[in-house]
């Protein structure tokens, strides 16, 4: 990698938009702003979440740029807490080296929103970020660190004990972190950290905690922030960044910091021990357990003909019953050429439940409501035949694509549902996927 020079620098902690009402960069172009400024590498380090280390490693291939992946986790139990009275629990940075790192990571950031309990926000204890530090690199946090505020607060023993204790668990793999952007907190931390990490061996890392891509974007961040909190632009007493927490060039990191030039260099040294990108998977297709000895396809096979039975018994057919059996046929046989008839008898299964349970079910939407495979299954309860629907707009062996039905719970008992959902296939094997909006 080169770039190590007089003017090189790379960026290890920009925030996305995926720092929720902090950052305002989208997570596919931070590469293309590290490529514009002629950096080999560029690091994302949300608050709290990996949300968009897939979206950004794939952006980073793409435009030939070394894609490092890290957070910036709230961490409890090490150091002391920010004073601002806006200020959250502190971060430090993680950055992953390889795929244990990888694992690691994932693993705390989950844990931080499933087990904080009583804290107002995600966080882990320093004790598991101890236990799961392979395969990761530390920064000590900077401003919002837990380090920071110590010497700020005339605490340096506390500060020097907690740096020790993060040089304890991480060893070579720990950085001091430098941020100069004009606050008087930094300033007033940089002569203790870097005094510390001189008598101790440990190297400095310089970076710019980057919110926003250009300089003269920083009043609209400003306004960002105010809606996050609430707040408006005129408030005194309110959060605010400075107007230098944008995508700065090398050589401007570079004269910022002319008298600690190591700081820049180190830069390049943690991007060269990392290397790993989030890795895209084909979809893993859930199995069903379908008992009496059948496969899945027998399984659906038999279902599908026994539930369209039951509906042309139920309903006046809008089409000679041929047309209806000859239908299923062939859309049995696209659904098993796909691999989808546990998909299919899964989803069946717990819309089942929930009928037989007197939870409201909605008829279904989308193309799903195409299938004739889905109405004798009761997953829909629109006939296809009847409505005219094309089965091809839900599956097509030209255009393969995971199937996807839209189904309405009873909002008051949804949860019922994934709650059986999770009892029958595994706590681990359900997931709800969160969806972002965007400002």
């Amino acid at each position: 990698m080169s770039g190590a020079g007089d003017q090189g620098f790379i960026h290890l902690r920009v925030r996305s938009a995926y720092s929720l009402l902090e950052g305002a960069i989208k997570a596919g172009k931070v590469p293309t702003l590290a490529a514009d400024a002629g950096m080999p590498a560029v690091g994302v380090a949300d608050r709290a979440n990996l949300f968009g280390a897939l979206e950004f490693s794939e952006a980073a291939k793409g435009a030939g740029v070394q894609p490092v992946i890290a957070c910036a986790l709230p961490v409890t139990g090490i150091g002391g807490k920010i004073n601002e009275r806006w200020a959250k629990v502190p971060t430090v940075v993680l950055l992953v080296q390889n795929e244990a790192g990888w694992l690691n990571l994932s693993a705390l950031s989950s844990s931080a929103f499933l087990d904080a309990g009583s804290m107002d926000e995600p966080s882990v204890p320093w004790t598991m970020v101890a236990e799961k530090s392979e395969g990761l690199i530390l920064l000590s946090g900077g401003p919002d660190g837990p380090v920071d505020p110590l010497f700020v607060q005339s605490r340096p023993e506390e500060a020097a004990a907690a740096l020790a204790e993060m040089t304890r668990v991480f060893g070579d793999r720990f950085y001091v972190e430098l941020q100069r952007h004009g606050l008087p907190s930094e300033g007033q931390a940089e002569r203790g950290l870097v005094e510390w990490a001189y008598a101790n061996d440990t190297p400095l890392v310089a970076t710019n905690d980057v919110h926003y891509a250009k300089a003269a974007q920083a009043r609209s961040h400003d306004a960002l922030l105010c809606i996050a909190d609430g707040a408006f632009t005129g408030q005194e007493d309110r959060r605010r960044i400075t107007g230098q927490h944008w995508f700065k060039p090398a050589a401007a990191m570079r004269e910022l910091f002319a008298d600690l030039p190591e700081a820049c260099d180190t830069t390049i040294e943690i991007a060269r021990r990392c290397a790993f990108m989030a890795p895209t998977r084909a979809p893993i297709l859930p199995r069903f357990d379908a008992g009496a000895g059948r496969t899945e396809p027998d399984e659906l096979m038999h279902q599908a003909r026994e539930g369209l039975k039951a509906r042309l018994q139920a309903v006046t057919p809008a089409a000679p019953e041929e047309e209806y059996w000859t239908r299923l046929e062939w859309e049995v046989g696209i659904i098993q050429q796909m691999g989808f008839p546990g998909y299919f008898l899964i989803v069946s299964d717990f819309i089942k439940w929930a009928k037989s349970h007197g939870i409201p079910v909605g008829p279904g939407r989308g193309s799903g409501a195409g299938s004739l495979v889905a109405w004798a299954l009761t997953i829909t309860d629109l006939d296809p035949l009847r409505f005219g629907l094309l089965f091809e707009r839900f599956l097509n062996p030209e255009r393969v694509s995971m199937p996807d039905f839209d189904i309405d719970f009873c909002q008051e008992r949804r949860e019922e549902v994934i709650d059986y959902v999770q009892d029958r296939y595994g706590k681990d094997r359900v997931a709800q996927i969160i969806t972002f909006g965007t400002l």
